[in-house]
């Protein structure tokens, strides 16, 4: 039987929600696998025993240490989001100790991970998407030329963040300062961009195995100004419809430039991209390169619809590491 770590918890302000999502998964491929939870925060690197004990990894080769062996994984299963997990520095440490994980390369990663990096490599591919700029706390400029360049409403982001956290939708020049102080706390780069008024929808990728699985297409109505965080986490602050209510021709649209994107970036494992539909044209917002794995995430739920069994995806994807 195989060893598989999945990697949990990291940096950022979804912690919690990654330690959820590796509950998960550890329910469903522990049948197939020896799976550990390895809790990874800071450099503080370990896994909780049954006596509630945390044992080290020795990140010099990352094995983990108990009281009679030292376990030796055969693969890993990423499951933060946000640092260390979806900006690729998990994935560059994991390939200079030659582990396999189940996640984007350390370059996909990183580069999917910058919001504005990602556009402008799309871009290149002709994927539609929104008008949007990128500021530095160093080199901002004025609110009303900000307001002129994107158009108002617009939305502030951070650039290089996994989360819903420190975005905000502006609706005049004057709400820009408060916005863009929210966003630069969680990153010293911040993505300006344009709002398009239509359909927040999201659908998952998955290929291994020699399998290409284009999951259904989830509507997403938020209760809130916006998709964010607490709409995003907390049960009936939004409306998830999977599949989504729309006709065909639009859906097969989405699900055949989510298959593009995740081809040209060159993905791996599972991923979510979302778009906005206006009228009858998606537009791309972001890809997640870890998406949620939790209850309330959309991924199982799009599998759900499709008559896929979560265990068999995942299995399929630690599988496709060693064909």
């Amino acid at each position: 039987m195989r060893t598989i770590a999945i990697a949990a918890g990291g940096d950022s302000s979804e912690f919690e929600i990654s330690v959820k999502s590796a509950r998960e998964v550890e329910k469903l491929l522990s049948p197939f696998y020896k799976v550990y939870i390895i809790m990874i925060r800071g450099i503080d690197w370990y896994w909780e025993d049954q006596k509630g004990r945390c044992l080290k990894i020795d990140k010099n080769d990352f094995t983990l240490i108990t009281d009679d062996a030292r376990i030796r994984f055969d693969a890993v299963f990423v499951a933060i989001h946000g640092t260390p997990g979806e900006n690729g520095l998990l994935q560059g440490y994991l390939d200079m100790m030659k582990i396999p994980y189940t996640s984007c390369s350390a370059f996909c990663s990183a580069l999917t991970f910058n919001k504005q990096a990602c556009k402008l490599y799309l871009k290149g591919y002709g994927i539609p998407m929104a008008k949007n700029i990128l500021v530095r706390k160093d080199s901002l400029p004025a609110y009303s030329e900000i307001a002129e360049l994107t158009g108002l409403p617009c939305f502030v982001k951070p650039n290089d963040s996994g989360s819903s956290f420190g975005v905000s939708k502006v609706k005049t020049a004057g709400e820009l300062p408060a916005a863009l102080e929210l966003a630069f706390s969680e990153s010293n780069e911040v993505m300006i961009e344009s709002f398009m008024k239509g359909r927040e929808v999201a659908c998952g990728v998955v290929k291994a195995k020699g399998k290409s699985v284009v999951l259904p297409v989830t509507e997403i109505i938020s209760k809130n100004e916006f998709f964010d965080y607490e709409a995003k986490y907390t049960p009936g602050k939004s409306d998830e419809i999977t599949p989504a209510n729309m006709p065909e021709e639009i859906t097969e649209k989405i699900q055949e430039l989510s298959s593009d994107i995740y081809d040209i970036l060159g993905c791996k494992g599972i991923v979510r991209v979302d778009f906005i539909v206006v009228g009858n044209q998606p537009f791309f917002l972001e890809i997640n390169t870890v998406p949620g794995m939790t209850e309330e995430s959309l991924i199982p739920k799009q599998a759900l619809a499709a008559g896929i069994d979560l265990a068999a995806l995942y299995s399929m994807v630690v599988e496709d590491l060693f064909a």
